[in-house]
């Protein structure tokens, strides 16, 4: 290497013809309302806009526990009201619980209010204030397979109501092998507005052999 081609070290930095940096101007400062003018994001908006989240967030949640609290409040104000859409309270009963219509059969002039689940009818007519009971095992015309009672109180529910709860009576009545063996239709009874103000509560659904007194054996399972 020839060491007159390399130059030799200053001894100072070289200041000639190197460019000069103006100071930094200082930044304008930006009314609040005012724009940048370089076009970037204002600071105030990556504040505001979790902000305006978060706000938003809180009164959803403040509007629902609202509707929550009115709701609780206005059932407790309205303790009749499943009452009023039909859900009125009792149990259908399909099953048949001892004791029935007492013994000796067959025995005539039953009430309909003493009725029995699984009673067997002789000549059986709906709107008749009194039937003859018999054993199932003798030749009748209709049994009473399932019932709805209403809770005592309360005022009449009118025929319409009292319809279609016989019919979920119906509807809801379990019937055993030997009802495969006549020709059956369902009847449904319910209580007028005079049996309802001297105590009736019941509706019924019966069985019945358009036949007549044809059906020898009881049709619950």
């Amino acid at each position: 290497m020839n060491h007159q081609d390399v130059p030799p070290k200053p001894s100072s930095p070289p200041t000639a013809g190197l460019p000069r940096v103006p100071a930094p101007a200082a930044r304008p400062v930006l009314h609040p309302h005012m724009e940048p003018q370089d076009g970037a994001a204002p600071r105030s908006g990556r504040v505001k806009r979790p902000t305006l989240w978060i706000a938003f967030f809180v009164a959803v949640l403040l509007a629902v526990i609202g509707s929550l609290a009115w709701l609780a409040l206005w059932l407790n104000s309205n303790p009749d009201s499943s009452t009023s859409r039909g859900q009125v309270p009792g149990v259908v009963e399909t099953t048949v619980t001892p004791p029935a219509t007492p013994l000796p059969l067959p025995r005539e002039g039953v009430q309909p209010a003493d009725y029995a689940l699984g009673d067997c009818f002789k000549d059986f007519d709906p709107e008749s204030l009194s039937s003859t009971v018999v054993p199932c095992d003798t030749g009748h015309s209709a049994q009473l397979v399932a019932l709805f009672r209403y809770p005592e109180g309360g005022s009449y529910p009118g025929a319409e109501a009292l319809k279609a709860k016989a019919l979920e009576a119906c509807q809801a009545a379990r019937l055993g092998p030997a009802a495969n063996d006549y020709d059956l239709n369902f009847e449904r009874s319910f209580p007028s507005t005079t049996s309802w103000e001297s105590g009736d509560r019941r509706v019924d659904c019966y069985v019945v052999a358009p036949g007549g007194n044809v059906i020898n054996a009881s049709v619950l399972p």
